[in-house]
């Protein structure tokens, strides 16, 4: 059968959209060398992603951690203000990005200008900056950003060399400064920022700053990074996030984790994110939401996550009564607790890692004369050590524990209160980490 002919029209059409096609193909091939567009389709794979470097997990700032006069006013903070702070990153990279949050905001939180650059001779809580290092940071092309109420703003991506395990300042001013006292934070930074009145974002070595061992505003750094580079989230409470150790000497146990993993190659491209917050609980919110409510923001939608330590329990036990019915009650609920993290991670594809609870025989605060808060310790830590309730168990009960005393720690391994530990008993817990268990699946 003869096949029906084309008519004229039909002919040009095929034909424009042909020549249309080619100018398409040809425009895409000359934006990815001249460096207009993507390298790639945007369906095809490519080979590296964005990770989460550094995190520190929002909190809403407490009366005693506002920033000191004048920077705090009646009913505004941070107006006409200037922040300057430094982080750690953990994985390296040559494109950064920032992410600010307004998480307990009640008004919108404007950005007016932020800058990056390396501390002075790389220390972390340096006022001063390298010369040179310096970096303009805009967000969807634009200096400044308003980000909404409770919601968080991604800055376009900067290029500076970053180290792995180096310092990264973040300057950032806020003409207009937070319209109430709703700020959100980082209180437990252990590390030195600093406050100071005007844009000084591009200062140099800012003179008559006002130092504050506190974080604001900043919430995440991330960097892009080879496919293969993937993060641990750490969850945890005051233990975690570093209560007892040295200001600006980054020695909590998830930094000292960190230089562990650096000194192998098959574990240095791994980011260790630190979303803990002091008394932070798993049931009920305290010092930042509980951690069944913010397992999602901190863990499951980080960047390039693979595996999370739950580390956190102690709290909720030391704030139930120390009665027997109500020490069975909290550790029944924690256990439905760990339970349901590990059910949430593993649709993620997160493997979950469980560190038993640390002594606090001795302190003030939790220990309490019959031993019933002990009792649960020692009960959730049996269930924890309990093959096939996470992927793996991390021993940190004993690692500080008294042989003589195992409901308390080791002495010269504590603070000072029974309940949190030094730099050397941080070290203890960094060195009960397997290395293995952050292997490739």
């Amino acid at each position: 059968m003869k096949p029906p002919s084309r008519s004229p029209l039909a002919v040009l059409l095929t034909a424009c959209v042909l020549v249309l096609a080619v100018a398409v193909s040809s425009s895409a091939l000359r934006a990815v060398f001249d460096g207009r567009g993507p390298a790639v389709p945007a369906t095809a794979p490519v080979a590296d992603h964005w990770v989460n470097t550094w995190t520190g997990m929002p909190q809403l700032t407490e009366p005693a951690n506002l920033p000191p006069a004048p920077f705090t006013g009646e009913d505004s903070v941070l107006v006409d203000t200037t922040v300057r702070q430094t982080v750690r990153v953990t994985v390296g990279g040559r494109l950064l990005r920032l992410r600010f949050s307004n998480a307990y905001g009640d008004t919108p939180l404007p950005l007016t200008s932020v800058t990056v650059a390396l501390p002075r001779d790389g220390r972390a809580g340096a006022a001063a900056v390298e010369p040179g290092s310096l970096r303009r940071v805009t967000f969807s092309g634009r200096d400044s950003a308003t980000v909404p109420v409770g919601a968080q703003v991604v800055s376009d991506p900067v290029r500076l060399d970053l180290r792995a395990g180096s310092e990264l300042t973040v300057t950032a001013y806020t003409a207009q400064g937070q319209p109430s006292l709703a700020l959100t934070s980082h209180p437990g930074s252990r590390t030195t920022s600093y406050l100071l009145h005007g844009d000084h974002t591009r200062d140099p070595d800012p003179a008559d700053a006002t130092a504050v061992d506190h974080w604001y505003l900043l919430s995440d750094v991330e960097v892009r990074a080879p496919r293969a580079t993937r993060a641990v989230a750490v969850v945890g409470d005051s233990l975690t996030d570093g209560r007892g150790s040295t200001t600006n000497g980054n020695d909590r146990w998830p930094d000292q984790f960190f230089d562990r993993l650096q000194k192998s190659t098959a574990t240095s491209d791994i980011a260790v994110l630190n979303q803990a917050a002091g008394g932070n609980r798993v049931l009920h919110d305290g010092l930042g939401p509980n951690v069944l409510a913010r397992l999602d923001r901190d863990v499951l939608s980080r960047s390039g996550v693979s595996w999370l330590i739950l580390f956190e329990g102690v709290n909720d036990i030391g704030t139930a009564e120390a009665t027997p019915a109500a020490q069975r009650a909290i550790s029944d609920d924690l256990i439905a607790g760990y339970r349901q993290i590990v059910l949430r991670a593993h649709a993620q594809g997160i493997r979950v890692y469980g560190a038993t609870l640390t002594p606090f025989g001795g302190s003030t605060l939790y220990d309490d004369p019959a031993g019933e808060r002990e009792a649960s310790r020692q009960r959730l830590n049996a269930w924890i050590r309990t093959p096939g309730h996470f992927d793996a168990v991390i021993d940190f009960d004993r690692a500080v524990r008294d042989p003589a005393r195992p409901n308390r720690l080791l002495a010269d391994l504590q603070a000072g209160d029974w309940l949190h530990l030094n730099p050397q008993g941080y070290g203890a817990l960094a060195a009960a980490v397997p290395t293995g268990l952050l292997r490739r699946t």
